[in-house]
């Protein structure tokens, strides 16, 4: 049985390249089967609650937009220009050194994505009006949108740090640990839809707090796990390290 741990993703003696390849992949297909399974039971238990309607809209919409934007910060140009300069220094540099591109990479990630968060939040009734621009002429709608969207941006953060720690445990070998992470956001929905909805004024904000309390979980998930190979994030904001300035360029 796999180890959640992450002990038996890292090659053992006497085991090929190839073997371990295919025991990485077995992992995280494993993981991610979990995830999809949870996601149509999420899916099940959303259109039998909440059905179709204006709350529905509201949420799926408001939700798309910190997913959309983490496929910049967290699963794209970010991840595509971290991995490689984070697998440089861990065969070049000591531990020290790689403890402090982490220390620093997530001070300045941290540092942007919370401007980010901010505005977005704080300015939200005007942002909201172009992207639901069809529910301007339904202001209750359009409240909601916004309610919605308040709650459920700051997840980027939290999303954002998550695949952060996920591509440093996947560059030491730990496959397991991220790979499951995702099925921790269907479950917070679940939870949220059938536990905290029925005692709201506004029952579909509980989806809101859903992802909202999932990106939490995500998060704090991780982060023993780097602990244990002894990279648990110390944010710094150091903007003139070797490391950052790559990433950046």
């Amino acid at each position: 049985m796999t180890d959640i741990q992450g002990s038996r993703d890292k090659p053992q003696p006497g085991e090929s390249k190839h073997s371990h390849l295919l025991k990485a992949s077995g992992i995280t297909g494993s993981m991610t089967m979990v995830s999809r399974v949870l996601g149509l039971v999420r899916d099940v238990v959303i259109a039998r609650i909440f059905g179709v309607g204006d709350g529905t809209d509201a949420f799926f919409l408001a939700n798309r937009i910190p997913n959309f934007l983490r496929r910049l910060f967290a699963e794209g140009a970010f991840n595509q220009a971290f991995v490689p300069v984070l697998s440089e220094y861990r065969s070049k540099h000591s531990h020290s050194e790689v403890q402090q591109l982490v220390n620093s990479v997530a001070g300045i990630l941290i540092l942007v994505l919370l401007v980010i968060t901010v505005v977005v939040v704080a300015a939200a009734p005007l942002i909201s009006i172009p992207i639901a621009y069809g529910f301007l002429d339904e202001p209750e709608k359009f409240d909601l949108f916004v309610q919605i969207l308040r709650l459920t941006f700051p997840y980027l953060l939290l999303i954002s740090m998550t695949a952060f720690c996920g591509s440093i445990l996947n560059s030491y070998d730990r496959f397991a640990v991220p790979a499951l992470t995702p099925a921790l956001l269907n479950i917070s929905l679940i939870g949220c839809a059938v536990l905290l909805a029925p005692y709201m004024a506004t029952p579909v904000l509980a989806l809101a707090w859903g992802v909202l309390l999932a990106g939490v979980v995500q998060l704090l998930f991780q982060l023993p796990f780097l602990a244990r190979i002894n990279l648990f994030p110390i944010p710094r904001l150091n903007n003139s390290h070797e490391g950052v300035k790559r990433i950046k360029t």
